[in-house]
């Protein structure tokens, strides 16, 4: 039994039974990858993967059980990794933050730049994605820490702290209608089509929840996952905007106008999450405490021994 069978095993599972996948992802050729899974298999003594003819088209009961302690055995030796780099040299290595657009662009920029004063040999690898996607990102270890407002503290396996709350604002060209002085309402909103974010992203969930509560109907004829696509069809007149409040600078957006919605949509939550089990470096608990101050290392520490599923709540 080596490590890259079990690589192969966990790719094989990732990548949906498509072993040319499997293959590219670990610098391989297909038919070394079937050849370490079946001797896998036969050091077990049993099939893990149910065959249609040469193909692989799932995972046998056995297979369910063998398949958690492969992967436990692969993030153990992530960890043992991680914790002989941490000893060696404390000052230095890798740190992937996978993120969305919005806070990539607007939440993530100071916390970087104090970062790299701190750490100037550590290597920041910045993967952006849909709230999902940086969940699975986390999940497959790709990612060290994840950072999103949806989704992250839906999965069990992630440890996912609050970080800090924003509301909405709806952004228009200097000039609109609804800049007349009378209450932002949901009914004026709907007067006119709408441009936000796309379902699952920055807080879409409460725009929703909010015009189906009231029974009111809306056109929505754009959606984005970036605040800066949105605004750059507000500002060419294609209709109203919906983006995070954070995501407005009276300076650099200087076409547009902004008003106050957190009185429209409820507050919302962006979190930053960890894999369970993962062993973080020190400069990883650096980082979280300078994006996040109350996120010290004490409360990490304590976020990822709570049992799978704890809810935190900021």
């Amino acid at each position: 039994m080596n490590f890259q069978q079990l690589r192969a095993v966990r790719e094989t599972i990732r990548r949906g039974f498509n072993l040319t996948e499997v293959a590219k992802v670990l610098h391989t050729s297909q038919p070394a990858i079937s050849r370490q899974i079946r001797e896998l298999e036969e050091e077990l003594g049993v099939d893990l993967f149910v065959r249609a003819g040469k193909r692989l088209t799932g995972i046998t009961d056995v297979g369910g059980v063998i398949v958690p302690i492969v992967e436990t055995m692969l993030v153990d030796a992530d960890n043992l990794k991680r914790a002989g780099e941490e000893y060696a040299d404390r000052a230095s290595g890798r740190l992937s933050i996978a993120t969305t657009h919005s806070q990539a662009r607007y939440a993530l920029p100071d916390a970087v730049r104090d970062f790299r004063v701190r750490y100037p040999q550590v290597v920041l690898n910045l993967h952006q994605g849909s709230p999902h996607q940086v969940a699975e990102m986390l999940l497959a270890g790709e990612a060290d820490v994840g950072i999103a407002t949806e989704a992250l503290a839906s999965y069990d396996a992630l440890a996912a702290l609050p970080c800090y709350r924003w509301t909405h604002s709806v952004v228009v060209p200097k000039g609109h209608a609804l800049l007349d002085g009378a209450p932002l309402t949901l009914e004026r909103l709907a007067a006119f089509p709408l441009i936000t974010y796309g379902a699952g992203y920055t807080g879409r969930l409460h725009i929703d929840e909010a015009f189906g509560a009231a029974g009111i109907a809306f056109d929505l004829v754009l959606t984005a996952m970036d605040a800066d696509v949105i605004k750059t069809y507000v500002e060419l007149g294609l209709g109203v905007g919906i983006v995070a409040s954070i995501a407005y600078d009276a300076e650099r957006d200087r076409g547009l106008a902004a008003l106050d919605a957190g009185h429209l949509f409820a507050v919302n939550l962006t979190r930053l999450a960890i894999r369970r089990g993962t062993f973080l470096r020190g400069y990883v608990y650096d980082f979280i405490e300078t994006f996040a101050s109350p996120l010290k290392r004490a409360v990490v520490d304590q976020a990822l021994a709570s049992p799978p599923g704890t809810r935190f709540e900021g």
